[in-house]
């Protein structure tokens, strides 16, 4: 085995490492919007080299969470009121599509799935010992959030469709995350909106599960507008 090839996983495996944790950052507003995001820095803050480095970024620029430009190079994706309003108003569409063909696809398999995603949710602290409030979530909580709302639609039928509810929910997230590094998020989510809308899937009732979901969506949004100045 040459040294190139032998080379080639290890590279592999450090760019995937360097993406999911930069992703991650500028999912949570540790990098905020806008900030140019310094090749040199981010070598030392991932421990990691050029190259896979490079690999990361292109990646997740393809994802629009980093933006590249001639002059200024990497950055993290500025944020707006309009894109915020552009962005609850296409989650709200999708949701529709996908929870309307879920419930009418899902079996009992599918009903089993999301049950158990709501029950790992609902066991996991949503902020880490001692954090009552605040800007910090549980990563625990936040990867049984995604999963959640993943089993909702994945008996939907279309893994194009899946995917950029997963875009969109990334996009959203960082709107979450930023207006809580800003204190301004008031208080969490109430603990029965994902019940509500778990049970609303189950009974099979379409209208009022979607109608959950949307809101859902739209109390998300209306965190990001607190702090964009777009609340109405």
């Amino acid at each position: 085995m040459t040294e190139s090839s032998a080379s080639r996983p290890k590279r592999a495996t450090q760019a995937t490492s360097a993406y999911e944790r930069l992703r991650a950052d500028v999912i949570t507003a540790v990098l905020p919007p806008g900030q140019k995001l310094h090749i040199g820095d981010l070598c030392r803050r991932y421990d990691i080299g050029l190259s896979p480095l490079r690999e990361a970024l292109n990646r997740i620029s393809q994802e629009g969470l980093v933006e590249q430009s001639d002059l200024r190079g990497f950055y993290a994706a500025p944020v707006s009121a309009e894109g915020l309003e552009d962005l609850t108003r296409a989650r709200c569409w999708l949701a529709e599509i996908l929870l309307r063909e879920a419930i009418n696809r899902g079996d009992a398999a599918w009903e089993e799935t999301v049950v158990i995603a709501f029950h790992r949710l609902s066991r996991v602290p949503r902020y880490p010992d001692g954090e009552g409030t605040g800007p910090v979530f549980d990563p625990a909580w936040e990867a049984a959030h995604r999963a959640f709302h993943r089993s909702l639609v994945s008996a939907c039928g279309s893994s194009w469709l899946i995917q950029l509810d997963q875009q969109m929910f990334d996009a959203a997230d960082r709107y979450r995350h930023i207006a809580r590094r800003a204190a301004l998020g008031g208080t969490p989510a109430r603990p029965d909106q994902h019940r509500a809308i778990m049970d609303a899937v189950l009974s099979r009732d379409t209208e009022q599960a979607i109608a959950l979901l949307q809101a859902h969506y739209r109390r998300t949004g209306d965190l990001g507008q607190s702090i964009l100045g777009g609340a109405k």
